[in-house]
């Protein structure tokens, strides 16, 4: 894989956080806060095997707002909700007494964002490697979806192809929708950080983040999978919708008739138009070309709640089965 410039850590963390978690290296800087591998005294104490574990702080610039460590906690609220083999697993949030800093910790990850999987794949994945990614990240989504939880920054930098599996993060944007969830502190509300070339045309325009804002910006990273390129030309929508690229988007080589046709509606700027779901965009990748469906039973479908599909497991089979395989070829 080509070499990547190394993140640039930003200052007044403290070596020591809680008397318990030492900062080994810097994992990743984001717009908002940084990720390190840090070594858990308290798991290496015991002789754990696996001592070391994500941390995940805000950067001097959010950590300075007089309600940051609620900030925090309202994400790793919205993450502890979530159960899913395709969700990043939170352990716990703590705020360090010498410093004030709020961070929470999370399982450890090694392997490549998605954005690193796209730059390796220039003309798209071909549907035998995608199809499974595709739909172990819907799953993970729909899965929020179906807990109340919106994410508000899905990219290909906040999915992590690692060996345990891929992985959706970073739920800082993300909001509550429903029930308590929705009394959480957001930090959307303070500032509008989502990234631009990902964000759907209503929260561009100043608008709540929605289910239908979700779909728009994961369907953007599952083009960009298929085809190698941003759909939009990494333009905001509001560019692309300036300069009438809608209307000339192309259907990526090797994806099923069926399933572009759920993927480009989900492209849709106007969210009126926007009339898939989440969890219709799953049972597209997942029935692949076997099938299409009249758009009367395509418009916002949703499964009933119950326990997991025995689809579910056939999923996490192939998924696993994708992971080897890729790993082996790298």
């Amino acid at each position: 894989m080509p070499s990547r410039t190394p993140p640039v850590a930003p200052a007044a963390i403290p070596e020591l956080l809680g008397n318990r978690y030492r900062i080994e290296r810097l994992l990743g800087v984001g717009g908002m806060g940084a990720v390190y591998q840090v070594r858990d005294l308290l798991r290496e104490q015991f002789n754990d095997p696996r001592p070391s574990v994500a941390l995940k702080a805000l950067n001097d610039q959010f950590a300075a707002h007089a309600d940051a460590n609620a900030l925090l906690y309202a994400e790793y609220a919205l993450t502890c909700r979530l159960h899913h083999p395709n969700v990043i697993r939170p352990y716990s949030y703590h705020i360090d007494p010498a410093s004030g800093r709020a961070f929470m910790t999370l399982e450890l990850l090694e392997g490549p964002a998605l954005d690193q999987i796209i730059a390796d794949h220039p003309d798209g994945m071909a549907w035998p490697a995608l199809q499974p990614l595709a739909v172990g990240l819907l799953s993970a989504l729909a899965h929020a979806h179906d807990a109340g939880v919106l994410h508000g920054d899905l990219k290909p930098g906040n999915i992590i192809l690692s060996t345990a599996g891929l992985r959706l993060f970073d739920f800082g944007l993300g909001r509550g929708c429903r029930g308590p969830l929705q009394r959480l502190p957001r930090l959307s509300r303070r500032l509008a950080a989502w990234t631009p070339r990902y964000a759907a045309l209503e929260l561009l325009d100043g608008e709540e983040l929605t289910a239908a804002a979700d779909l728009y910006a994961v369907a953007c990273v599952l083009y960009e999978l298929a085809s190698g390129h941003h759909p939009f030309s990494r333009l905001t929508a509001r560019q692309a919708m300036r300069m009438q690229q809608e209307t000339g988007l192309q259907k990526p080589h090797g994806i099923p008739k069926p399933v572009w046709r759920e993927l480009r509606t989900a492209l849709a700027f106007d969210p009126a138009a926007r009339i898939s779901s989440v969890a219709a965009l799953l049972e597209a990748f997942r029935k692949g070309g076997k099938t299409g469906w009249p758009p009367a039973v395509r418009r916002r479908w949703q499964p009933a709640a119950g326990p997991p599909a025995a689809s579910d497991q056939s999923d996490r089979s192939r998924l696993d089965a994708a992971m080897k395989a890729f790993f082996r070829s790298s």
